[in-house]
């Protein structure tokens, strides 16, 4: 029996890395469906667990993907809200790669060390990886402070994962050097830079004087960098007493993460891959 992937987007067509991945982690064949939105998923879900039973169950499954990951949330809900008794397959969530690149991140900054108590600021903060940073970190026993360009965003994000997972965050407005020596001087240990390609959010000068400084990372790829002085094939480099992480380095054990995730959707019909599940996931997989 094939292993099918029913690949769900909202966006009117869906990408072709999510679907490759899904070929390299093993997957027979990718059903994809673009243009979907949360009113049009209970037909696709009812194609999904009436087609098989039992056991056979377990070779269906079903990635949430796309740009948007607020009506990928959605999808996600409706699709969860559908399922019911032994009617269900198993569910990943990854729109805009979210959750796996949250967790590739986090899992180099916290393999092998204890970050409790540890004051970590996520920089650019406020979107979708961003918050799953924080998220993550916050779980690690971490002091979160998150920044935005707009100090009501930065608060408004706060407050909403407050809601969901009871960690208690602080925000920042950060514009500007000076804002960031402003919010280094708390003491910050970790830096974790999640804004947009060819933007530089943190100078080296600032960071090679911050001493309590330990661990920075950065998911941009693009010139200029996010971290003045980063390299994106650091993995674990040390300079002036700081432990740095690239986007290449961390990008590369993400696609180990997407591909685990794939393959262990197809053990259980009964799976869901969300952001804590796929970080636990992610402490597995051999980087």
């Amino acid at each position: 029996m094939k292993k099918i992937l029913i690949q769900i987007e909202s966006d009117p067509k869906t990408s072709v890395f999510d679907q490759i991945t899904a070929y390299d982690a093993g997957v027979d064949q990718v059903l994809p469906y673009g243009g979907v939105q949360p009113e049009d998923v209970a037909n696709l879900v009812y194609g999904a667990i009436f087609t098989r039973g039992g056991e056979e169950l377990r070779n269906t499954a079903i990635f949430i993907g796309g740009t948007s990951v607020p009506t990928g949330e959605e999808i996600r809900n409706k699709i969860l809200a559908t399922f019911f008794g032994d009617f269900r397959v198993s569910v990943m969530f990854d729109a805009n790669g979210c959750n796996t690149t949250a967790a590739a991140l986090v899992h180099k900054i916290a393999h092998g060390r204890d970050l409790r108590a540890k004051k970590a600021l996520v920089v650019a903060g406020t979107g979708p990886v961003g918050i799953r940073v924080a998220t993550l970190l916050a779980q690690e026993g971490c002091e979160i402070y998150l920044s935005s360009r707009e100090l009501s965003r930065a608060q408004e994000v706060c407050r909403q994962v407050e809601e969901k997972t009871g960690a208690q965050l602080m925000p920042l407005q950060v514009v500007s050097p000076e804002d960031m020596n402003q919010a280094l001087v708390q003491g910050i240990n970790i830096i974790a830079c999640c804004g947009a390609p060819g933007v530089r959010l943190l100078d080296q000068s600032l960071w090679s004087s911050a001493r309590t400084l330990e661990i920075i990372a950065d998911l941009n790829a693009v010139a200029p960098l996010g971290v003045e002085g980063m390299k994106v094939t650091d993995n674990g480099q040390e300079r002036e007493g700081k432990i740095f992480y690239g986007a290449l380095a961390i990008g590369n054990l993400k696609m180990k993460v997407h591909r685990a995730a794939v393959q262990a959707l197809f053990e259980r019909h009964d799976r869901v891959w969300d952001v804590t599940e796929i970080y636990d996931l992610a402490k597995q997989v051999e980087d």
